[in-house]
């Protein structure tokens, strides 16, 4: 680890004399793009991030959102998000698993219990078997851990692009719910409070992480790099799961940060920072695994299941007793001192650290970087056959059935999961307010690759029609805003374009973007990945029901939303599956003029007796999310009229997001709510004959349910 040479002279102007090693070493990892998003923060003032729901906003280890209560008390949320991107290409099982254990623990130093995870999860191709090696270690590391930990995983999303061949993209979030009396900040409270270390020891592991995820990953980062990767013990995040609830339920605790990237160095100095205060700690009193460690190394270990908590002097004995009843480790490493002073380390009764808290966090410059549209190309879209299509687009692994990836999580632990992955977005159940929660959390790589800002915005919308669906009006959001090497003008427009489109929809949407993380340096051997905006969006309702996405067999289908087919709008495939796999461009759809109308009456119609399934229309079209939609008990015959011959494919298979199939018992019900919303076009009926038949002008394509499940079981198949 070293500082770099413009970094190096501000730290000496400011010092006024050489930095110490550890001093060094600290500034190094905390002005890191990681840590100091000193390329993307000058972008995120694009964010809305004010509501009357909205608690804590951004700025703390998550954000705390509260929640309406339907039937029973006030209660609030966290919403955190995190990437372990880096890591989980060099090494994708500890890379994944840990990046569960950092957004579980930035969920308890809030006072919140963490009650569900969604994995946002990229990779290279699927045919490719390095590609297929990483997907298997990172999803095998999110279930073990969050198993392990008992906290279900929920939702999310997978995707497979050449971009990410050489780094793949593993974004986690969680919610925890919250007490409104047991809120906790990462923020010091008084002078002369202890700085309490609970948890594992220390050890060497995870060395300049926060670092090494701010370069672009090397051709040898698999070997190279295994040491900045951190090893996760779940088994004993289980048990500072429950030490922090005792620890809140005696009142013991004034304020928490948890040990992430920069370790224990980042997260007190943080915590010393956000209060104004100072600090003095002595790192010979960290408990520690391994012998001989020196400042540098205990200041900066990532090691994992750790937590640094203020504590009132009267009440360390009893944090102590807490901390042993559970079996972890506990040191009392310090205190807090007055404002105006230092924050101070000390190791062998020399002084390796004296510098302004302050300093540390916010001391580095931002970077001012050039910001170029990026190219795009025209190229003419190849014919290819309906049946072909559709065969071949439902079987991609992009829309392919994800039950492999989610039958490997406990899903139902904790016993709130009212809709289960797999369909559009989970619903749980937080009976303490009796309201309904739903969660949704992805991107998609080929719309923000094909138009970064439209693409974005699409990413937002998907997100709330998702939620919507599901019955539920879209409440707070949290983004991690993945791209490559900020350095490159044309990556770094590509990420501005994700950042104010993302912005623009939720603001559209008013759905409050609450916090968030950055990752960038996503740059490899390869090339840069596609800028990725994953987004993972909350909505509420009242009660834990909502309408199923399989059909029941006896109710009409109707697709609202749906411009093109309406013929109000030109059918366009850009950023779709189909110019993924066969080639070509298009031009991007055209999204809703008034998309929180059209959320907001989803979300109301959805909730309606006479509806008895519904389904979002995105990531394949309309013939892929009907596909979904059939079983061995129902299917359903489709019919589209008067298309001309060159519009088929794109209205079949077109992915503007923003669209909702219902069956209903009711279309006129339907029709009435969308007046003046947005289109409402029957499609044809559902019936118990188990196939799908389409039919389009004079060309019908006839698939038995079996033959549907056979063609989506693409990942199921190749890794069962």
């Amino acid at each position: 680890m070293s500082l770099s040479d413009a970094d190096h002279d501000i730290v000496v102007d400011e010092l006024d004399r050489e930095p110490t090693r550890a001093e060094a070493a600290l500034f190094e990892n905390l002005w890191s793009e990681h840590c100091a998003y000193r390329s993307s923060r000058p972008l995120l003032s694009a964010f809305d991030s004010e509501g009357d729901q909205v608690v804590i906003g951004p700025g703390d280890d998550a954000a705390v959102v509260s929640l309406p209560a339907h039937d029973g008390e006030e209660m609030y949320i966290t919403m955190g998000i995190e990437s372990h991107n880096h890591p989980s290409y060099v090494d994708p099982f500890d890379g994944a698993a840990t990046g569960v254990g950092g957004i579980v623990r930035d969920t308890l130093s809030m006072g919140a219990y963490p009650i569900a995870l969604a994995d946002s999860l990229y990779f290279g191709d699927f045919e490719r078997e390095h590609s297929r090696y990483l997907f298997e270690g990172v999803v095998e590391g999110i279930s073990h851990y969050g198993n392990c930990i008992g906290v279900p995983t929920v939702a999310g999303s997978v995707a497979f692009h050449d971009g990410y061949e050489g780094n793949p993209l593993v974004n986690v979030s969680c919610i925890g719910l919250l007490e409104p009396e047991r809120t906790l900040t990462a923020e010091a409270q008084e002078p002369g409070n202890k700085l309490v270390l609970v948890g594992n020891s220390t050890g060497r592991d995870g060395l300049g992480g926060a670092s090494f995820a701010s370069e672009d990953l090397a051709e040898d980062a698999e070997t190279e790099d295994r040491p900045a990767v951190q090893v996760g013990d779940p088994y004993s995040e289980k048990l500072l799961i429950e030490c922090n609830e005792a620890l809140l339920d005696e009142s013991l605790v004034e304020s928490a940060r948890d040990l992430g990237a920069a370790g224990l160095g980042g997260a007190s100095s943080e915590l010393v920072a956000k209060g104004g205060l100072g600090a003095k700690i002595e790192l010979d009193r960290v408990h520690q695994r391994e012998p001989n460690m020196n400042a540098m190394e205990i200041l900066l270990a990532e090691s994992q299941e750790r937590m640094v908590y203020e504590v009132e002097p009267r009440n360390v004995d009893r944090v102590a007793e807490l901390a042993e009843r559970y079996d972890l480790g506990c040191s009392v490493i310090g205190e807090l001192t007055e404002p105006g002073t230092n924050y101070v380390c000390t190791f062998q009764d020399e002084t390796v650290v004296d510098v302004e808290a302050a300093f540390l966090g916010d001391g580095a410059p931002m970077n001012d970087l050039p910001a170029e549209e990026p190219p795009t190309q025209e190229r003419d879209l190849p014919t290819v056959n309906l049946t072909e299509a559709f065969e071949r687009i439902v079987a991609s692994p992009n829309t392919a059935s994800k039950r492999w990836v989610y039958r490997q999580y406990d899903h139902e632990v904790q016993v709130r999961t009212s809709v289960l992955p797999g369909d559009d977005a989970a619903l749980l159940a937080i009976r303490e307010a009796g309201t309904g929660l739903a969660f949704s959390a992805g991107a998609d790589p080929n719309w923000t690759e094909a138009a970064p800002y439209d693409g974005a915005r699409a990413v937002a919308l998907e997100n709330a029609t998702n939620v919507a669906a599901k019955g539920a009006t879209p409440h707070a959001a949290v983004d991690c805003l993945n791209g490559g090497n900020p350095e490159k003008p044309d990556v770094y427009g590509g990420f501005k374009g994700i950042v104010d489109g993302l912005a623009d929809m939720c603001a559209d949407l008013d759905v409050p973007v609450v916090g968030g993380n950055v990752s960038l340096y996503n740059d490899s051997q390869a090339g840069p990945i596609p800028p990725t905006p994953t987004l993972a969006m909350v909505g509420v309702k009242e009660g834990y029901e909502a309408p199923p996405m399989s059909l029941s067999g006896e109710g009409t289908l109707v697709v609202v939303g749906d411009h093109a087919l309406d013929g109000d709008a030109d059918p366009k495939l850009g950023g779709s599956e189909y110019c993924a796999l066969f080639g070509g461009t298009d031009a991007y759809p055209d999204l809703h003029a008034d998309p929180k109308g059209f959320v907001n009456t989803v979300a109301e119609v959805a909730d309606a007796d006479h509806v008895l399934a519904s389904h979002d229309v995105s990531h394949g079209g309309l013939a892929v999310t009907l596909a979904e939609m059939v079983h061995e008990d129902a299917g359903a015959a489709i019919e589209i009229e008067t298309v001309e011959r060159g519009t088929r494919k794109r209205l079949l298979f077109g992915e503007q997001p923003g669209r909702v199939v219902f069956e209903t018992a009711d279309p006129s019900a339907i029709e009435e709510a969308f007046d003046g919303v947005a289109p409402v076009t029957v499609l044809g009926e559902a019936d118990g004959s188990n196939h799908l038949e389409i039919t389009v002008n004079d060309e019908t394509m006839q698939y038995h349910a079996g033959e549907i499940a056979d063609l989506r079981a693409t990942i199921d198949d190749e890794l069962a």
